[in-house]
């Protein structure tokens, strides 16, 4: 359910703190997934300081690592996003996600001095993972620092080198609150199954049509909708250009708001009902 955004300048430990969360994590029963952008960018054939160079390159990258991440978000789980995540945007992006995966989320800060950093950076074995001096400096140029009073940033925890990290504030942050409520600029647009919209659109065809055959044959006051017993409406002052403006504002509404389908029937009249009042 959780997810651990990790975020910092090259070289500044972030991997290291992802497998140390992802060991305390294990070790209280759960299952961890960590996804690394530099693992990502080596499975895409990409050199490391031209990827970064390229931008093109980078959004794409991004995309998938999001979709990655945010399939893999489930009750039962956690998930460690281990990458520089310099972009606020791009942590707002994630946030969003998570909110509307009815997620909890925290970020992990990696902070380092620049010069030690660039250190550690020279002294890496593996000439692959290593920064060419240009690029360390456009991406420290580039980094937009997490700030814990932004809600997508927060709860944030900075962690240098040196200091050891509070696994069991990280833990009650994100498994000892309540997630975020969705709205409407973070909850996907719950539909997505052909059949719902076909048998919304047919349901609510089918009580209209019924409707204005009732009305046609001169009922009035309140009725029974036909082929629904429990179900009853004024039909009094109704007409049709009416009920079909309502249904389509309805079908509208349903879209972005899906009702359990076995309720459609009874929505649709008491939408019916509350608007022509």
């Amino acid at each position: 359910m959780p997810l651990i955004v990790i975020s910092g300048i090259p070289c500044s430990g972030k991997t290291t703190r992802c497998l140390e969360l992802k060991q305390f994590f294990e070790e209280q029963g759960k299952e961890v997934h960590a996804v690394s952008e530099y693992e990502q960018i080596k499975k895409a054939g990409f050199e490391k300081n031209s990827f970064y160079a390229d931008s093109n390159k980078e959004k794409h990258i991004r995309g998938l690592l999001k979709s990655e991440v945010l399939k893999l978000i489930k009750p039962t789980n956690v998930v460690i996003f281990d990458a520089l995540n310099y972009i606020k945007g791009y942590r707002y992006e994630l946030f969003c996600g998570t909110k509307a995966n009815r997620s909890t989320q925290c970020t992990v800060h990696a902070e380092i001095n620049r010069d030690q950093a660039w250190t550690f950076n020279e002294n890496r074995e593996n000439q692959e993972e290593k920064y060419d001096r240009a690029t360390f400096d456009a991406l420290l140029m580039r980094y937009e620092e997490p700030d814990g009073r932004n809600r997508w940033d927060a709860p944030l925890f900075m962690i240098f080198p040196d200091q050891v990290l509070d696994k069991d504030a990280i833990f009650a942050s994100l498994f000892k609150k309540a997630p975020p409520k969705p709205n409407m600029s973070t909850q996907n647009a719950p539909l997505s199954s052909t059949n719902f919209l076909f048998d919304l659109d047919q349901v609510t065809k089918k009580i209209v049509d019924n409707l204005i055959k009732a009305k046609s044959k001169g009922a009035t006051g309140v009725i029974q909708v036909p082929d629904y017993e429990d179900l009853s409406m004024d039909v009094t002052d109704i007409s049709v250009p009416q009920l079909n403006i309502l249904r389509r504002q309805y079908l509208t509404y349903s879209k972005m708001h899906a009702p359990d389908p076995q309720d459609v029937p009874n929505l649709f009249v008491k939408y019916l009902t509350a608007s022509l009042k």
